[in-house]
């Protein structure tokens, strides 16, 4: 056997050991660029820090102890999935009116299929309780709400609005089936009339046991729900005070539902009505640090006191003389939006195109950027110089953040699941923004370079053995042209004797 080896062995000709490195260093290259853009780290960096550094005895001296890591792990993941869940966005558009125009102008659908299943789940939860059973026209929309298609959910509505006046009903149909606003405006007055009559109703009955308390939760649900998208309607029909009121009196009758952040809608309204005192009143209630954050409350700040400087903002004299106290505090309030949500400047510049906004968002990700630029993008162009003034400015929030994103500087670190869950509630033709981008690291370009620069070579020493033996020698000679030219100065120099005894030495 050993006798057959070596007689393989001897029979290998150089040709073979110049291909066999130049298909080895290919492939190695190959596995280690596929599994950086896997798992986004280099192999070797992953090898060192796992495995080799513990072996050396390599450990942070300010590590915690077990318990204490334990626990800053479970934080970790209860942070990471409270940061990562999906809202319901507040500004959501029309379905009828809004988003198929969109699809019959284009030919694309703005929503995916994940987006629509979540807004199945919530009218399922807001629009439904556990006694829908006993009333017909329930019971039909408690079908309905779980109908996949959109033709079968309009069919259910017109046969519950044959059996009775019903809310929910007429939600639906206002919802999909109307084809402009004024439309779903008409279709949502008749469901604000059956709403507040079943309102009404379970209002004087909820104290009677659990079923008339959750029946009493789900009218409350829907008459809150009727009431902020006809305040949406008149928004859109450009009765933007009227609009106003009805979010502020709604405000005021519901102050517990904060889940449906009718507060958003208020700002949105008011800055196009450039009442910017109340915008600021607003904020001073909302943007608390124990309420949770929002694009639209970090930037509409931003947005107030860039306004107090931006017309009069110059960076080549901002650059002279410094920045005063006021245009301090406004580049502080764009850097602290741009932590929150890194995706928005860019579409506020206008450096990347929109889209129509999803009915649910994440916070912090692309999607929640998009609905708060599609909405506000006016607004800033509006007050003159914002624009300008983010543009200078808003880059120079990543120099304040700490890089890896372990920790943060006025948030939670970034959270890391934001590009999945944007990739399923952003259609496929539009390019999700990503932060941090995930670059290359040195050693990844270095090491991919060598391996092709190895099995080019290889190639060429395979087909053209002689013409790369020139090559080689002439550049082993042009290598050591420098080193030969010293070593001749020396010995021009040095006396011959000397020169001996130092190369017997």
């Amino acid at each position: 056997f050993f006798g057959t080896v070596s007689m393989f062995l001897n029979t290998l000709t150089p040709k073979f050991y110049v291909a066999l490195t130049g298909t080895s260093s290919l492939i190695s290259g190959l596995i280690l660029w596929w599994y950086f853009r896997k798992y986004g780290t280099s192999f070797i960096e992953q090898v060192s820090v796992s495995h080799l550094r513990p072996l050396l005895g390599g450990v942070d001296n300010s590590a915690p102890s077990a318990a204490s890591a334990a626990g800053g792990d479970a934080d970790s993941n209860r942070q990471s999935v409270s940061e990562c869940k999906v809202w319901r966005n507040p500004l959501n558009l029309f379905r009828g009116a809004e988003y198929n125009r969109y699809t019959w102008v284009t030919g694309r659908e703005p929503l995916t299929y994940y987006d629509m299943n979540l807004s199945a789940q919530d009218h399922q939860t807001f629009f439904t309780c556990d006694t829908d059973h006993l009333r017909p026209a329930d019971a039909i929309m408690q079908k309905a709400w779980r109908e996949r298609n959109p033709q079968a959910r309009i069919s259910a509505a017109h046969e519950a609005l044959e059996l009775n006046e019903c809310a929910t009903a007429y939600i639906l149909l206002a919802e999909e089936e109307a084809t402009t606003i004024v439309e779903a405006e008409k279709l949502f007055k008749q469901a604000l009339k059956a709403g507040e009559g079943c309102y009404r109703r379970s209002q004087q009955l909820q104290h009677h046991g659990a079923q008339y308390e959750a029946q009493h939760r789900r009218d409350t649900n829907v008459l809150v729900y009727i009431k902020r998208r006809l305040a949406m309607c008149a928004r859109k029909l450009g009765r933007t005070r009227e609009a106003v009121k009805m979010m502020r009196d709604l405000m005021k009758e519901f102050p517990l539902l904060s889940m449906f952040n009718i507060h958003e809608n208020l700002l949105e309204a008011l800055l196009e009505l450039q009442a910017y005192a109340d915008v600021q009143a607003v904020l001073a209630k909302y943007d608390d640090i124990s309420l949770p954050k929002s694009a639209t409350i970090c930037y509409t700040a931003a947005l107030l006191k860039a306004r107090a400087v931006s017309d009069k903002f110059s960076p080549e004299a901002a650059s002279r003389r410094g920045l005063s106290t006021a245009e301090m505090n406004a580049v502080e309030a764009i850097h602290r939006a741009v932590e929150f949500n890194p995706h928005v400047p860019k579409y506020l510049l206008e450096m990347k195109s929109l889209i129509l906004p999803p009915e649910h968002i994440l916070k912090r990700g692309d999607s929640e950027a998009i609905a708060y630029a599609f909405f506000h993008l006016q607004h800033w162009k509006r007050v003159e110089g914002a624009l300008n003034l983010l543009h200078c400015t808003w880059e120079g929030t990543f120099r304040m953040i700490p890089y890896p994103l372990e920790k943060g500087h006025l948030f939670y670190p970034y959270p890391i699941c934001t590009e999945t869950a944007d990739r399923e509630l952003l259609p496929s033709f539009h390019e999700v923004s990503v932060y941090p981008k995930k670059e290359l690291p040195f050693f990844i370009l270095f090491t991919a370079g060598l391996c092709s620069f190895t099995a080019m070579l290889a190639l060429l020493t395979h087909q053209f053995p002689e013409l790369m033996g020139v090559f080689a020698k002439a550049f082993l000679s042009t290598l050591f042209a420098p080193l030969n030219f010293v070593m001749e100065k020396v010995e021009s120099i040095l006396p011959s004797s000397l020169w001996h005894q130092l190369t017997r030495i």
